[in-house]
C-alpha cells in the first residue's frame, strides 16, 4: 500500500537546519492498522504530512500504491490524495460554516459526484456512525464526540484507500474516544488501511502493529495480536 525508502525531512532558515526525518524505512501493507508512537517533536507529524501528500520529502522516496509520488509537485499530490486517502484530526477540522451534512459531502462535491450519489452516500455513513439526527446542526452545537464521528464520516464517505488519523482521541474524553477506535477498528476489518499517529497506549491496542519514533528515526516496531474486542 505505501512503502518508505530513507525517507528524509530537513527544515531550513537561514541559521538553522533541523533535520525531522532521518532515513525513514518502514512500509504499510494493504488492510493493515498501524500506529506510530513518539515523544513530542520526533517527526510523528512530518511524517504523517508526508504520508497524506501534504508535503514532499527532502530526500528519499514515498511509495504510494507502487508509484514513487515524492517529487509530485502540489497539483498533482492534491488529485492523488481526492478519494484516496481520508483525514482524521485531533482538533476535527470542520467547517464552522457547514453543517453536518454538509461538512460529510464536501469530498464527493470535490470528486464532481452527482448530486443524488453523493445524497446516498452522506445518509448511509450518517446512519452507520449514528449521527445523522444532527445533520442540520453546525459544528459549534455538537458534542466533541459528535464532531469527531463527523470528521469520520467526512474521511471515509469516498470509501478512500489509505485512512490517516492524527491523534484522533486527543481531544475526547474515555467513553468516546474508545467510540471512536471501534469505529477505525471495524473500517479496518473491512479493508480500509489506517495509519495513526497517538501517544495513547490503549488506542495502540487497536492497530496491528507499533512504530515507535525518536528523532527522526525508527527505534523499534513492535507486533501485536489484533484485538477483537475493546479493553
Amino acid at each position: 500500500m505505501i512503502k518508505t525508502k530513507n525517507l528524509t525531512k530537513v527544515f531550513r532558515t537561514e541559521e538553522v537546519e533541523t533535520s525531522a526525518l532521518d532515513n525513514v524505512n518502514f512500509e504499510v501493507k494493504k488492510g493493515e492498522f498501524v500506529a506510530i508512537m513518539g515523544p513530542s517533536g520526533c517527526g510523528k507529524s512530518t511524517l504523517m504530512n508526508i504520508l497524506g501528500l501534504l508535503d514532499n520529502p527532502s530526500a528519499g522516496e514515498y511509495f504510494f500504491d507502487g508509484v514513487d509520488v515524492s517529487t509530485y509537485k502540489e497539483s498533482k499530490r492534491t488529485g492523488l490524495r481526492k478519494g484516496n486517502i481520508g483525514f482524521v484530526f485531533q482538533s476535527f477540522n470542520l467547517i464552522d460554516e457547514l453543517n453536518v451534512y454538509e461538512n460529510i459531502e464536501l469530498p464527493l462535491i470535490y470528486l464532481k459526484m452527482s448530486a443524488r450519489e453523493r445524497k446516498e452516500k452522506v445518509e448511509a455513513i450518517m446512519e452507520r456512525m449514528q449521527i445523522g439526527h444532527r445533520k442540520k446542526h453546525f459544528p459549534q452545537q455538537l458534542s466533541g464526540g459528535q464532531q469527531q464521528r463527523v470528521a469520520l464520516c467526512r474521511a471515509v464517505v469516498a470509501n478512500p484507500k489509505l485512512i490517516l488519523a492524527d491523534e484522533p482521541t486527543g481531544n475526547l474524553d474515555s467513553k468516546n474516544g474508545i467510540e471512536v477506535m471501534n469505529l477505525l477498528k471495524e473500517l479496518n476489518k473491512e479493508g480500509t488501511t489506517i495509519v495513526m499517529v497517538t501517544h495513547s497506549k490503549r488506542d495502540a491496542e487497536f492497530a496491528h502493529r507499533v512504530v515507535n519514533l525518536l528523532d527522526g528515526q525508527i527505534v523499534t516496531e513492535n507486533i501485536q495480536s489484533v484485538l477483537d474486542a475493546v479493553i
